[in-house]
């Protein structure tokens, strides 16, 4: 295994995860790596189970460059053991979303080719009969009966004659979150996962509070780095604003990454103010638009900075958002990040000039390999520049500032063409959400034989606020006022909730199929024949 040092860890060209645990192993046995609601444990005793995984699995015939799948319905360091343990053979990881349907996680499963299962009984239940489709071998994480229990299944022995692994050999597998499709396994190499441990921001002495489920590039963007530089992680099972609080106060916590639909709830539990959070230096945010009210809000009473990542699992390009130092561009997802090529692009390809809104396609070290077994996908999301070089597509619309800064717009998939003119659903929202009443807003397409397509809006209301229908009409005629005369909401719902993935995104596909099928049509109303 490589021997390189803490200090060398910022000029070396390469380290897989796995030779640099052992690395800290060495140099720090006995501090904590992970902490979880049922056991911790230190850098010395993560690096020896993960030998054994690699070892069970050697036992097992499992060689580099093979795949394993892990679908759990709760963070645990058992899960992060049988992760870590897989890459130090040089074995493909593919974590599961549990919430998936059961067809969509066999299919993902069959799409891995996993040769092995880690999976917990919450897991098994949900996947009911589709499990026993799977002809994969389980290993229960939980130590349930739904396969042979993982301490059973551990090997004593370590892997022997480990392979080399190199920068552009595959990490991990995930699967897209499928809000705009069928899921798409994303494939990203160790050199993409080498960039983000190299990130500075996470100190040895870090304690990252890890909330989010350990399957979403989300988690592994945070927990990766802390680990890689020597930190300990807190795993919270699942998601709970009380129990983030006190876990903050109880392990000090001094990083966590967090998606803004967790920060509004954390903010507005009734013991956040009563809570000691002074230990915090940095807060991080991704995966979802961010509110830049929501943003203000944490800087004012959250103690430590606020950084918000704008990137994609995809990789190409990451901008950073340094909110508490520019509090005067909340409205934007911050600059590119150092040798990150960020750019606008028309429907023609070419670049657009600040101020001009185009897709944005994003270039650097950290980039996937492509999608798993679709070509044609993978052709589909990249772009290349006219030197040749190749670039991701986000899906995204957004314009540059004259000082830098990305400001988003929406996705182009959810940019609605009504009567020849495009409408952007950001520009509707920021207007919703600006009302006294609205909590949350998403505005969505709905085909109209009149234009072709027409906004409709969704929105969650404020505490206090009465649902009727003189308030629906009262939010409508507000927002349309401010509007021009193409972009009006044709219609608004007042919605309990909007429906969001696992990781907080806004599921606008299941809004407009519930909006269809509540009118069996497109919803024709006399706004929109007056436009």
């Amino acid at each position: 295994m490589n021997t390189t040092s803490r200090l060398e860890l910022a000029e070396s060209e390469f380290i897989t995860l796995p030779d640099l645990l052992h690395v800290r192993a060495t140099e720090q046995p006995d501090k904590l790596a992970f902490i979880d609601a049922r056991r911790e444990t230190s850098y010395e005793a993560l690096d020896r189970r993960m030998s054994r995984v690699a070892g069970s699995l050697q036992r097992d015939g499992l060689r580099k460059g093979d795949h394993v799948a892990i679908c759990a319905s709760g963070n645990s360091i058992e899960y992060i053991e049988a992760f870590f343990g897989a890459l130090r053979l040089g074995v493909v990881v593919a974590p599961l979303a549990p919430s998936g349907t059961p067809d969509s996680l066999r299919a993902q499963i069959k799409d891995s080719s996993a040769r092995v299962l880690f999976l917990d009984a919450d897991t098994a239940e949900h996947l009911g009969d589709a499990l026993f489709e799977t002809a994969v071998a389980r290993v229960a994480l939980d130590g349930s009966s739904i396969g042979i229990p993982f301490e059973t299944w551990l090997n004593d022995a370590d892997a022997a004659n480990l392979p080399a692994i190199v920068a552009e050999d595959p990490f991990n597998l995930i699967y897209s979150s499928g809000t705009t499709g069928a899921p798409k396994g994303i494939v990203q190499p160790h050199a993409m996962r080498w960039g983000h441990m190299r990130r500075a921001i996470y100190p040895p002495d870090a304690v990252t509070l890890i909330s989010t489920p350990l399957y979403s590039n989300t988690t592994l963007v945070s927990l990766i780095p802390t680990i890689a530089n020597g930190g300990t992680v807190v795993l919270m099972k699942k998601f709970d604003a009380a129990e983030f609080l006190s876990l903050s106060e109880r392990h000090r916590a001094t990083h966590a990454m967090l998606v803004p639909v967790q920060y509004r709830r954390i903010l507005d539990h009734p013991s956040f103010a009563t809570r000691d959070l002074s230990s915090y230096r940095l807060k991080f945010a991704t995966s979802a638009p961010f509110d830049p009210a929501l943003k203000r809000e944490v800087i004012d009473r959250w103690p430590g900075g606020l950084i918000e990542f704008y990137g994609m699992t995809e990789g190409g390009g990451t901008c950073v958002l340094l909110a508490h130092a520019h509090p005067d561009k909340l409205h934007s997802v911050g600059q590119p990040l150092p040798d990150h090529d960020i750019r606008t692009i028309d429907e023609e390809g070419r670049t657009t000039k600040p101020g001009v809104p185009g897709e944005v396609v994003g270039r650097s070290a950290a980039m996937m390999t492509g999608y798993h077994n679709l070509p044609g996908k993978t052709s589909e999301a990249e772009w290349y520049s006219p030197d040749g070089k190749r670039f991701i597509r986000t899906g995204d619309l957004g314009m540059f500032d004259p000082e830098g800064f990305l400001v988003l717009i929406g996705r182009k998939k959810d940019m609605i063409i009504s009567g020849g003119f495009n409408i952007y659903p950001g520009d509707l929202e920021a207007v919703l959400l600006a009302d006294p009443t609205v909590a949350e807003a998403a505005v969505v397409g709905i085909p109209s034989a009149s234009w072709g397509e027409t906004p409709v809006g969704f929105v969650t209301l404020r505490e206090g606020a009465d649902a009727d229908d003189t308030l629906v009409e009262d939010i409508r005629a507000a927002a349309n006022a401010k509007l021009g005369k193409t972009q009006r909401l044709s219609d608004l719902r007042i919605v309990p909730e909007l429906p969001r993935s696992a990781i907080g995104k806004i599921l606008k596909r299941e809004l407009r199929d519930m909006y269809v099928a509540s009118t069996g049509s497109a919803g024709r109303t006399s706004i929109e024949e007056t436009k």
